[in-house]
């Protein structure tokens, strides 16, 4: 069977920034990264990792290019994962981070399974809507209230350096 994805670049544009791709089921999230970043412009040479999603896009379990982990867990990698054990009817949605440095974070969602047609060479991009800009778009984290926010909510006043616990001759 052949899975057709929608990969839909997250930003806030006017101008919505799509690829339409077609994989085979039993292709690795290894060649849907390269098709990704092939279709959008990508050297594919920057670290990337999808992570399984549900209906609110929420950020679920990570499927990685490399083990980073030095050991510590085991991580699901791309070239040993198998699109149709991640993605199937009921689990439709990835999110898809390419570049740690840039966040390009991209939404893919499987629009469609379909037969797989005679003579058609896979992964394929079957449809370009919208240019890629230059730069990653920027990503705005915020709390969800933001007057309840205080990273440095620890009852400590810097300016008072005499209740300050260090040794001021430490060197």
């Amino acid at each position: 069977m052949i899975y057709r994805f929608r990969v839909i670049l997250d930003n806030d544009t006017e101008e919505d920034v799509f690829r339409d791709i077609e994989i085979r089921e039993t292709d690795s999230l290894e060649d849907l990264h390269n098709a990704i970043t092939q279709s959008f412009g990508f050297d594919g040479l920057e670290m990337a990792s999808f992570y399984v999603s549900n209906d609110d896009w929420e950020q679920g379990e990570e499927i990685s290019m490399f083990d980073v982990s030095e050991g510590h867990t085991s991580i699901r990698l791309m070239n040993e994962t198998i699109l149709n054990d991640v993605v199937h009817k009921e689990q439709t949605k990835l999110i898809y981070v390419y570049d740690f440095l840039s966040m390009w974070t991209f939404l893919v969602e499987l629009a469609e399974i379909v037969e797989e047609a005679d003579g058609t060479d896979y992964p394929n991009l079957m449809f370009v809507h919208g240019q890629i800009p230059d730069n990653a778009p920027e990503k705005i984290f915020e709390a969800d209230d933001f007057d309840d926010f205080n990273e440095f909510d620890d009852d400590i006043d810097v300016d008072d350096y005499n209740n300050l616990d260090f040794d001021e001759n430490w060197n």
